[in-house]
């Protein structure tokens, strides 16, 4: 009988028990380019997303994500650019929800053109919306929720039916969330991935991506993948496997430290609105509570002295938390998203997304709160 465990648990022991004959509690980093070939059933190498090291987090992040199989790639990018040229191509049709991360948001503006593949930006969360815009040449359907960085929540279950009702498949990227908080394959989509710099990694020392998916969609991806070349070494991978131990204790801190921020800005004078999905005034609230475990720890918010001045100002005053790119770190980060994760962006295209130049996108690390609740309220007071 296969035993099935907690996610505490999964993160700990989930596929660790490869070369067990050393005695030793942690996987062997096998750092090898070359592998023999003759008499083993594949051939292992690097680039085919088949070493021991890469086997063993991706059975680890499988099990965290209720998924049957996944990949590794070098950066959150590789892993959405390889999926995304896996199953369109010249002629098809993609829909994508306007308010995703910026980097996404340029790639499929830049790229997708040169390929003659059509795409349509959905501005409303309703899974009707997402109906609307299906074509007879439509192939996918991508969304992030919650979103990078106004956190807007979508209802997964629903728009996963849409997909399959017209056979479609479905993508979120799931790294604001991780699959502590939120299992989107249990929700009916088909591909579930991550920018693993964020969260997984945890630490602000790694650069990767992963994705979990069926046996059927990850062969697919793998074909295009290990032609694309977007793979990682042995010992980022060790390192990785090293990080998700602790992404459970990590992510249930960040989820109530945010928590407890949030209700801390949203109260403040000096802050004009609080984007979090854990405040039950934010739309997607009750939305956010039946799909989630937790609400997370990123948050934005605009101060009520709108202007790049004073957000200047406000970053000027900080001293414990860093003005930073990325996200997901044990530390506690803040950054202007028109200037870091949504600089790609134009400005209209910005502020159609409801990102202004005054957002500041806040990711809430695992000190403790009172310290960085004091450290906002200096700063606010000196804005």
């Amino acid at each position: 009988m296969e035993k099935t465990f907690s996610k505490e648990t999964n993160c700990i022991h989930t596929q660790q028990d490869y070369e067990l004959f050393i005695q030793g509690v942690n996987t062997p980093i096998d750092p090898s380019s070359a592998f023999q070939y003759r008499g083993f059933e594949e051939n292992v190498y690097p680039r085919y997303y088949n070493t021991i090291n890469q086997k063993v987090v991706v059975e680890k992040l499988t099990a965290l994500e209720k998924g049957e199989t996944g990949l590794l790639f070098s950066s959150g990018m590789a892993a959405i650019s390889s999926i995304l040229f896996s199953f369109l191509k010249t002629g098809d049709h993609a829909i994508f929800y306007q308010k995703i991360y910026g980097g996404t948001f340029s790639f499929i503006k830049t790229e997708f053109e040169k390929f003659g593949i059509e795409y349509s930006f959905v501005e409303e969360k309703a899974p009707e919306a997402f109906e609307k815009a299906i074509k007879s040449n439509t192939k996918i359907v991508y969304i992030e929720s919650p979103t990078n960085p106004l956190l807007d929540i979508l209802d997964i279950k629903s728009i996963a039916e849409v997909s399959k009702k017209h056979q479609l498949i479905s993508i979120i990227d799931n790294t604001f969330a991780t699959p502590i908080n939120q299992t989107p394959i249990a929700l009916g989509i088909d591909i579930s991935l991550h920018s693993g710099t964020k969260y997984l990694g945890g630490h602000s020392d790694l650069a990767f991506g992963a994705v979990v998916t069926s046996k059927e969609l990850n062969n697919k991806i793998l074909k295009s993948a290990i032609n694309q070349g977007g793979s990682l070494n042995a010992l980022d991978v060790y390192l990785i496997e090293r990080s998700l131990k602790t992404l459970d204790v990590r992510v249930n801190r960040q989820n109530e430290n945010a928590l407890q921020i949030a209700e801390f800005l949203e109260k403040h004078h000096k802050v004009g609105r609080v984007y979090y999905p854990g405040l039950k005034n934010h739309p997607g609230y009750e939305i956010a509570r039946e799909q989630m475990k937790g609400f997370g720890g990123m948050l934005s918010f605009e101060l009520k002295a709108d202007g790049i001045d004073q957000v200047n100002h406000f970053l000027d005053a900080l001293n414990l938390i860093k003005p930073a790119l990325s996200l997901g770190g044990v530390e506690t980060i803040i950054c202007s998203p028109a200037l870091t994760s949504h600089i790609k962006m134009s400005k209209a295209d910005r502020e159609k997304a409801g990102i202004s130049d005054g957002l500041l996108r806040l990711s809430v690390g695992i000190e403790n709160v009172q310290d960085l609740q004091m450290e906002l309220d200096f700063a606010l007071n000196k804005t």
